[in-house]
């Protein structure tokens, strides 16, 4: 007798793009978040970001993005992203040292979802990207 199932299919991982120019940090991120399952695309600029964001390529679940980088900031970013079509909806988590109310509100008034303080707790960060990942009730 036959099996007349079809093959299930495993499920892509989850995909983050990373938005980080300290390369201690990046690799760390890309470490633990690698660890728990998400595939990490990794930009080092706001130049090669915006390059990811526009070149018509797969869109991430979400967005883990420094707000201090070279040519483009974080803030900028998040505008380049909400206006990109398709991306428009993707979670954007800040994450930097910048510690200020005034970065904070601008970078939610902006469109960011949500804000994490350098340096992280790594288990909270991972809560955040979990949250961030979770579909609106």
């Amino acid at each position: 007798m036959q099996d007349t199932q079809a093959p299930t299919a495993t499920p892509a991982p989850v995909s983050i793009m990373l938005v980080e120019d300290d390369d201690h940090i990046a690799q760390v991120l890309v470490f633990m978040l690698e660890r728990q399952g998400y595939r990490a695309t990794l930009a080092t600029d706001g130049r090669a970001a915006r390059a990811l964001i526009e070149s018509g390529g797969a869109v991430p679940d979400l967005v883990l993005l420094d707000v201090m980088l070279p040519y483009l900031d974080g803030f900028e970013l998040v505008r380049i992203i909400r206006a990109q079509a398709g991306w428009e909806k993707t979670p954007i988590v800040m994450l930097t040292a910048k510690t200020m109310e005034q970065d904070v509100v601008r970078a939610l008034d902006a469109g960011a979802n949500d804000y994490v303080v350098k340096p992280f707790q790594p288990n909270e960060l991972l809560a955040r990207v979990r949250r961030n990942l979770r579909p609106a009730p």
